[in-house]
């Protein structure tokens, strides 16, 4: 007897991981590999963390603190925004399941970037919504077609900012605008997993809007420049009558107490987290300048990695030297790829290997 799964997960795919450090070590008899494909922090993580979770290794016999009230009142001090408002979570990925959960229902409707992180449409698939996709300009959300996309059927809005997989941002006034003009029984999620990146005189911080519209969402995580993506912590920001749905959605002791430690210690260390932006925004003017004077193209990154694109094929030759990347479709790019921004160190070895691979195609 065949046991059939519901109709909604027909055509959906796991999302691709692509292969462990050591299966490529052992494809191509490689020592050493630099894995610059996740957009993982190459700073590693504030020295804070370590210490607090060996501290907290003692108790591991306990579950965790099941409200997170402890990274909660850190996050609320740190933003000046009352507890309520602030629900942590298993990586920022969970809330927008949840979000899906409590707010999609069959052929109701979520409007996103054509080309942005795969996730927002998987979830809203899965609860039997539709995805209304819009296409980009030069890697950037068109907020003015995303506008007009919504109907009486809308739920949701993604807005990835800085985009994921592109790195681009919104313009302030641009954003703004968009957030105004929604109707205010639509969810405007806001993900911001790249936010402490930016530099932009022209992004947009969204905290100071809470306030206004009760209908925004905003999502940022422990993940990225604070270097806890193996813990799996992220959070999100709302009006408290929002994070209460999603709290009867959300499992019970949803983050561990090691993630909830290392978050607490983590956003205390805001040095950390400084030296490793002003690190990231040299590094991401070296490469993008340097990729420009081999002919490889990049859209202007707010975020700790870039989206580049050539007429040359590069990816393979970069994963044969242990360089991995992630491959990337966007129409009218060809051979494009993610590359997250490593060290200087990282990078001068990259150059050397992608210009040797140049100059053999030249000869």
């Amino acid at each position: 007897m065949k046991v059939n799964a519901r109709a909604e997960l027909e055509g959906i795919t796991p999302y691709a991981l692509g292969q462990t450090i050591e299966e490529i070590k052992e494809q191509y008899k490689l020592t050493t590999v630099r894995k610059l494909s996740d957009n993982e922090n190459v700073y590693g993580t504030s020295p804070k963390v370590r210490e607090a979770i060996l501290r907290a290794s003692a108790d591991l016999a306990f579950y965790p603190d099941g409200m997170t009230s402890g990274i909660t009142e850190k996050l609320s001090a740190h933003y000046g925004l009352g507890p309520e408002r602030f629900l942590v979570s298993n990586g920022s990925e969970e809330i927008i399941r949840l979000l899906t959960r409590a707010y999609i229902d069959k052929n109701d409707e979520a409007v996103m970037a054509e080309v942005t992180f795969p996730r927002y449409k998987t979830n809203v698939l899965i609860e039997g919504g539709k995805v209304v996709t819009v296409p980009m300009i030069e890697g950037r959300h068109a907020m003015k077609s995303m506008l007009e996309a919504i109907t009486e059927k809308t739920k949701l809005v993604f807005v990835c900012n800085p985009n994921n997989p592109t790195g681009t941002i919104v313009a302030k006034q641009e954003l703004l605008s968009f957030i105004g003009n929604v109707p205010s029984n639509v969810l405007i999620v806001m993900d911001e997993a790249y936010f402490e990146y930016t530099d932009s005189k022209d992004f947009l911080d969204t905290m100071p809007l809470l306030e206004q519209y009760e209908n925004l969402v905003i999502l940022r995580t422990f993940s990225k420049i604070y270097g806890l993506a193996s813990l799996r912590i992220g959070y999100g920001v709302m009006h408290k009558e929002i994070a209460k749905e999603l709290h009867k959605v959300r499992d019970v002791f949803n983050v561990n107490q090691l993630a909830q430690t290392a978050a607490m210690a983590a956003i205390e260390d805001q040095d950390f987290v400084k030296d490793c932006a002003a690190k990231n925004r040299a590094e991401r003017e070296f490469l993008r300048e340097k990729f420009k004077e081999l002919e490889i193209e990049s859209f202007p990154s707010q975020s700790n990695f870039l989206f580049a694109y050539t007429n040359t094929p590069v990816i393979q030759t970069l994963t044969e030297n242990g360089i991995l990347v992630r491959q990337m479709h966007l129409p009218g790019y060809k051979e494009a790829f993610r590359i997250t921004l490593g060290t200087r160190e990282d990078h001068e070895f990259i150059l050397q290997v992608i210009s040797q691979l140049f100059h053999e195609r030249a000869v």
